[in-house]
């Protein structure tokens, strides 16, 4: 076995080796080269946890994903019919992307890209920065061979975001913020030579270029960054957050609020569905000190869809029910919290945390995340076998949920007092007389 190959599957989670073996048995059977790209690679390399798979195949990427999704259940979640990109979400919760591999020419500064296929080598050459352009091949002919034709391996050992491309600023300006969430994010300093490209760059005024929609597709990531609050500092320290509204400067940028939500999304759960969920309060926090009119405009510029703005917009009505639920005092066991915040939309909860004031549920929210979810989560294997009840049967479910009750319900056993043994009394000394 390659040494890659090791390091990737003991850096993947047990559910992320199941879908690589899923798209590697789809695109054995489409009879394609496949390597995981990107992202993955980097964190991989650079010793931090891999959120997202990054696939590229040298033939129909398309295929291949529809492949993948009618053999596993996964759900299309997104597609580039431009760039031939698919990315799917597992039943497990893990997230992947299969890409076409292929070549990219601008006509022009900020323009849409001229799109053709490539093979691998190519593919990685057009990318942004080094770190990101290296792959390593799962084809059965190959398997376990590292590509990285930009030494961007060198570049993750010395910690710098390099870019590839002298112009590559010029032919996709929005590299600019990538620059900074990377740079915040993996803690790399970026080299002396690109930080020359991006004053160039900035002098020529590209970042005017950047289209509205790029702009928002950047503040839904930055969203689900665990350092927003310092990505977006560091976007107005670069006069790059009025891009998005010049409202977000001064007295009016709410850096304090995204500082508190920052440390409020440590508390919760680390996986996809608490990290998507970030967006509707991230967003409530951007904005929060703009006014109407000032806020319109943002969603404007950025070209937020209607689904953006309704998880931001409707989020304060439906997290108020859930505050109410949390402040009943019919609320008396750990259980019935559990089972509430348990079933409450992970949005929802993240909202409460951020904007309640109300301290009974702040009080059982931490009691949830500190008591009664690790309580659950220490449950071995052994224990959840001992339920009567068959897995995936319809009974199962109500099973599983009593099992649950009657564990964070049960009283913790007295402690059995050890009456304590006689304590033989000390001989007295006798002091001998002269």
């Amino acid at each position: 076995m390659s040494d890659y190959i090791y390091m990737l599957e003991s850096h993947l989670s047990p559910e992320q080796n199941r879908v690589v073996e899923d798209v590697q048995t789809a695109a054995a059977h489409a009879n394609v080269n496949l390597f995981l790209t990107g992202g993955a690679m980097r964190d991989m390399l650079a010793g931090f946890r891999i959120r997202d798979l990054d696939f590229v195949v040298e033939g129909n990427a398309v295929k291949v994903a529809k492949a993948v999704a009618d053999a596993t259940g996964a759900q299309t979640i997104g597609m580039d019919d431009h760039r031939k990109t698919v990315e799917l979400m597992f039943s497990s919760g893990v997230t992947a992307q299969i890409a076409m591999s292929r070549a990219e020419r601008y006509a022009k500064s900020g323009a849409k890209p001229q799109i053709t296929p490539s093979t691998i080598q190519e593919d990685l050459r057009r990318r942004d920065f080094t770190c990101n352009a290296i792959a390593l091949s799962l084809s059965r002919a190959s398997r376990g061979l590292l590509l990285d034709p930009m030494n961007g391996l060198a570049d993750i050992e010395r910690r710098e975001l390099r870019a590839i491309s002298t112009y590559g600023f010029y032919d996709d300006p929005s590299r600019l913020l990538r620059l900074i969430r990377f740079h915040v994010r993996l803690g790399f300093q970026v080299e002396e030579r690109t930080q020359l490209q991006v004053s160039n760059a900035r002098e020529a005024d590209v970042q005017k270029l950047i289209p509205g929609r790029t702009l928002g597709e950047e503040l839904k990531r930055i969203a689900m960054e665990d350092n927003s609050s310092d990505i977006v500092k560091q976007l107005d320290e670069a006069g790059l957050l009025t891009l998005v509204s010049p409202a977000l400067a001064g007295p009016k940028l709410n850096l304090h609020g995204l500082a508190r939500l920052d440390k409020i999304v440590h508390t919760v759960p680390e996986d996809l569905r608490w990290r998507r969920a970030r967006w509707g309060t991230f967003f409530c926090a951007l904005v929060e000190k703009l006014n109407p009119k000032e806020r319109a405009a943002l969603v404007k510029t950025a070209e937020l869809s209607k689904a953006d703005v309704d998880a931001w917009h409707k989020l304060e009505a439906k997290a108020k029910k859930l505050e109410a639920a949390l402040k009943s005092a019919r609320l008396k066991k750990p259980s019935q919290v559990y089972h509430l915040v348990c079933d409450a939309a992970p949005e929802e909860v993240l909202f409460l945390l951020y904007k309640s004031q109300q301290k009974l549920v702040l009080e059982r929210f931490k009691a949830y995340f500190q008591k009664y979810l690790p309580a659950i989560q220490e449950i071995t294997p052994d224990e959840w076998a001992s339920i009567p009840v068959k897995p995936g049967t319809p009974k199962y479910a109500k099973a599983r949920d009593e099992f649950v009750t009657q564990r964070l319900d049960r009283r913790p056993k007295k402690p059995v007092a050890v009456e304590a043994a006689p304590v033989e009394p000390e001989p007295v000394a006798v002091r001998r007389g002269r």
